[in-house]
């Protein structure tokens, strides 16, 4: 197994924290993993892009067009980081369309929900469903349960769900 993940979006929106269910998850499977962050103007909702590869790598960072998924927060981090994408890989974007990519609106559906900065899981979850990704729904909802906080932990879990019964009434 070897697989090489962007996680891209604005500061605030959960890049580190689906980067952080997904490297505990490939870990508790036994895989090997790698994982990076760079920050710009994070804390005032500037880009944020995580790497993470699963699989025996030597080195944090993802090449031009070396990723075979790409998780997307922000429409307009896909533009800044697209190069990081295969040509057979595949970008999961929170976005209301998109012609060329699978799409979620998973602001509005968090926001829906009552949760509106879990958009990240509804996105994790719209991925997982179309299952591109080293793991599976169900490996990736127990670790999200074991890391979150209490007081996010249904939340965090509804949210995930939400993404993952999106891809089924498609």
């Amino acid at each position: 197994m070897k697989m090489q993940i962007g996680i891209t979006g604005r500061g605030g929106q959960g890049v580190l924290f689906l980067t952080r269910i997904l490297s505990e998850t490939a870990l508790e499977m036994g895989l090997e993993v790698i994982a990076s962050e760079t920050h710009g103007m994070a804390m005032r909702g500037g880009s944020v892009i995580s790497t993470l590869k699963v699989g025996a790598f030597r080195g944090p960072l993802i090449g031009s067009g070396r990723a075979g998924v790409m998780l997307v927060l922000d429409p307009g981090s896909y533009d800044t980081f697209s190069s990081l994408l295969s040509e057979r890989g595949i970008a999961f974007l929170n976005a209301a369309s998109s012609q060329a990519h699978p799409h979620i609106d998973a602001t509005d559906l968090a926001a829906k929900m009552g949760s509106p900065l879990m958009s990240n899981l509804v996105l994790l979850g719209f991925a997982l469903g179309h299952e591109r990704l080293f793991c599976g729904y169900s490996q990736v909802e127990e670790m999200t349960g074991k890391i979150s906080p209490s007081r996010f932990r249904e939340a965090n879990l509804r949210a995930l769900k939400l993404g993952y019964s999106a891809i089924k009434k498609t």
